[in-house]
């Protein structure tokens, strides 16, 4: 790493985090704001709402968890997150990501208009005005390598507005609070490749992280997870590992986050 990238660093943690709005659409308080000339968004801990499932007080942990394991993989699915103090407290910093508003990873159409080539069909329903739609996401490396990530991670939320179709055709996921639980809670929207069999290249991911789960990865999550979670992380690993293939839904819970988007 250079040295200007060591002073990025120690600005980012160490300069004022100025907010600027907030994102009212969220669940969770969510704020942006700047750090000197970056733009980050912030979701301090104190914000965050009691879940029936979750323990209090760990999703912003659980973002940077999910950060580290996207470092793993070397597939930059994950945009930079960290934990730092705010205005109102410690809580989860990520850079800012300018997404392209012409793009659409996921997409909801009507069935007749069901495109070809190069689309994955997800599943029906019907409309206001009783017209069958179809979900459907983008047949692309990105994406599955956000699908292979998000079952590693035990992905609860993967709505389609969590997926940031970037210039250039990159995809970025956010929100990744509801990850890691040690039982199945895998709830997305990016089922289209349910039963394929994974990449080389996926595989070889997989093998990256699960080696470095027993070294340098390990250690930074033991301060953001339980034991017991990290532990259903490598299960979940040597699992997809050994099947090679997308999983299908497991458990109670429904296998799509509501809303969809």
């Amino acid at each position: 790493m250079t040295t200007e990238a060591h002073r990025d660093d120690a600005a980012l943690d160490d300069e004022p985090l100025e907010l600027t709005g907030r994102i009212t659409t969220a669940s969770n308080a969510t704020f942006l704001g700047t750090i000197g000339d970056t733009s980050v968004v912030y979701k301090p801990i104190a914000g965050e709402k009691p879940l029936w499932d979750f323990p209090d007080e760990t999703l912003a942990m659980r973002e940077v968890a999910a950060y580290l394991v996207s470092e793993s993989f070397g597939w930059n699915v994950v945009p930079r997150t960290w934990l730092r103090s705010g205005p109102l407290g410690m809580g989860m910093v990520q850079l800012w990501q300018e997404a392209d508003p012409e793009q659409d990873a996921v997409d909801l159409v009507l069935a007749e208009e069901m495109p070809d080539d190069g689309w994955c069909h997800v599943f029906d329903g019907h409309d206001e005005e009783d017209r069958v739609v179809s979900l459907i996401h983008e047949d692309t490396a990105p994406l599955r390598r956000m699908a292979v990530f998000d079952t590693v991670v035990n992905n609860a939320d993967r709505k389609g507005a969590h997926i940031l179709a970037m210039p250039g055709g990159h995809r970025h996921g956010v929100d990744h609070g509801l990850t890691f639980h040690e039982e199945p809670k895998l709830r997305t929207v990016l089922w289209g490749w349910l039963g394929e069999s994974l990449t080389a290249d996926e595989l070889a991911g997989l093998d990256r992280v699960l080696e470095d789960l027993y070294g340098a990865l390990g250690d930074e999550l033991a301060g953001l997870l339980t034991i017991a979670e990290t532990d259903a992380l490598a299960a979940r690993i040597e699992a997809l590992r050994s099947t090679a293939v997308f999983p299908a839904p497991t458990g109670h819970m429904p296998a799509f986050p509501w809303p969809l988007f």
